[in-house]
């Protein structure tokens, strides 16, 4: 049972662009007011792209001292979600050694191939059900080892991007389960980290500690954090630390016949399972079974997402050419559809100088007309995606027998109206789509678990679904989809 009285939260949400400092008042419902916005850039160096870790925790300090000057210096917990994978180094004094790399760095092409020699790829699925990409923690460990990085020397704490915030202000190192769930070190059923992979590979165990719950208290926010910021003393909670976990957290769904889309930078796309899936055929298909809240596994694909739009508009205003997204939309209704498809998750749209250019070429080299205009090019990213997403959907179905009856959208992408109702087409179920700020929402909502203001996960998505009103998008047209799904995996398979 929800007590009546108000208790007041504040999240820290950090995207691969830009972070939030979100408050959250919940008693019978949960209320958002935004105290902060920040970007957080990266820089290459070197050849190297880094992360600001210090620009975020001076913006963490900001969003702390806006909350104060807003009134409310009294909170009840604050807790951090950020994407996932990276990592900061901390030397034996725990000061950091280097500022993060961004997942994004070269540095890992070829390690999985290198990590394949030493340690078969069946082998790292068996153990952590972890879908294989080039970014993952374990490669980008991996990567330090094959170039004999000086850092190995010098550092003795590994902590991923939440923690390592978390412990800036506070002093107390952790490693949170559905963040530490997403760097492939970890056995997907022990939920504890996997001896064979640390041994086989060589990777010092000594870096890491024990696997926490999301919910756990950290510890008292520092008394000089509180003497900077204003604010009263108060815990720091480990929510469901990856972005994904606690956007999934807010997912206002009850049963199991519902899939669920975190749209934002990335698409990720899955179910909440029990148990990890862990077959020949989640392999093959590349499947990953990452941590996530109430002792759940989110079965999930990890597609690209906005992340092809937003490249798109950075190049187009560097160019000087008009990027309202209004009008993006509106050209994509009137460009011609079923033109040209991409696979979305093709290695040229990972970080390329110019996106427009990199999705002509990919149409040219794969016969297909190629798209010139804004328009063109925009519904050519949107079919794509919700074809891609049908495609999941249909694997997913596969690979474990359940009925899927509607698929919920949550996150900055559910504001794409376009998109969920081309979605809604290609898998030929409802979608529904909200809250916007999941993320948000589902760090609130594990905080207020942690501080026992609600009792369970399904409680806390109850009082999502009393707290924010979802729109709903009805399949149209999904016969005519369905006729252009083998043309996009046609497109799909091929090597260019």
């Amino acid at each position: 049972m929800i007590r009546m009285s108000s208790k007041d939260f504040l999240a820290f949400d950090f995207g691969a662009t830009s972070g939030r400092a979100i408050l959250g008042q919940v008693d019978t419902t949960i209320r958002l007011q935004e105290m902060h916005r920040f970007t957080n850039p990266h820089t290459e160096l070197n050849g190297r792209f880094y992360w600001d870790i210090l620009h975020l925790y001076r913006s963490m300090i900001e969003g702390m001292q806006k909350t104060v000057q807003a009134g409310f210096a009294n909170l009840s917990g604050i807790a951090i979600d950020t994407w996932g994978v990276d990592f900061g180094l901390l030397d034996r004094q725990g000061r950091l050694v280097s500022n993060p790399v961004m997942y994004r760095d070269p540095r890992t092409s070829g390690m999985l191939e290198k990590t394949f020699s030493k340690l078969s790829r069946e082998t790292i699925y068996g153990e952590t059900g972890i879908q294989f990409m080039e970014l993952n923690t374990l490669f980008q460990w991996v990567s330090l080892i094959e170039e004999k990085s000086p850092l190995l020397d010098a550092v003795e704490t590994l902590l991923f991007t939440p923690d390592l915030l978390a412990y800036f202000l506070t002093g107390e190192k952790a490693w949170e389960y559905s963040i530490a769930s997403t760097s492939q070190l970890m056995h997907a059923k022990s939920g504890s980290w996997s001896d064979i992979i640390f041994t086989q590979l060589g990777l010092n165990q000594n870096w890491v500690g024990q696997i926490s719950k999301p919910g756990s208290i950290l510890g008292p926010l520092q008394p000089s954090v509180q003497t900077e910021t204003g604010l009263k003393p108060v815990d720091v909670l480990l929510t469901a630390s990856h972005d994904t976990a606690s956007a999934v957290a807010a997912v206002p769904a009850h049963g199991e016949d519902w899939a669920y889309l975190s749209s934002g930078t990335w698409s990720l796309i899955g179910i909440e399972s029990h148990e990890p899936i862990i077959t020949d055929l989640s392999e093959k298909y590349n499947y990953t079974n990452e941590g996530g809240a109430g002792d759940r596994i989110r079965f999930l694909k990890n597609v690209a997402g906005m992340w092809l739009l937003e490249e798109c508009r950075r190049a187009w205003a560097k160019a000087g050419e008009t990027v309202l997204y209004e009008d993006l939309i509106a050209k994509a209704l009137a460009a011609p559809a079923f033109a040209c498809f991409i696979n979305p998750d093709h290695p040229m749209f990972v970080l390329p100088d110019d996106m427009p250019n990199a999705i002509r070429t990919f149409c040219q080299k794969t016969g297909q007309p190629i798209p010139e205009t804004q328009g063109a090019i925009v519904r050519c990213i949107f079919e794509s995606l919700a074809m891609k997403y049908a495609q999941v959907l249909f694997q997913i179905r596969e690979m474990t027998n359940r009925e899927i009856n509607r698929l919920h959208i949550i996150g900055g992408g559910s504001k794409n109206g376009l998109l969920n109702q081309w979605a809604a087409n290609a898998i030929g179920i409802p979608v529904i789509a909200g809250p916007v700020e999941a993320t948000a929402i589902g760090n609130i909502m594990m905080q207020a678990i942690g501080k026992g203001i609600l009792n369970s996960l399904e409680e806390g998505r109850q009082l999502v679904l009393k707290s924010f009103e979802p729109v709903i998008f009805e399949p149209d047209s999904h016969e005519k989809w369905q006729d252009h799904f083998q043309q996009f995996l046609n497109y799909v398979k091929v090597e260019v």
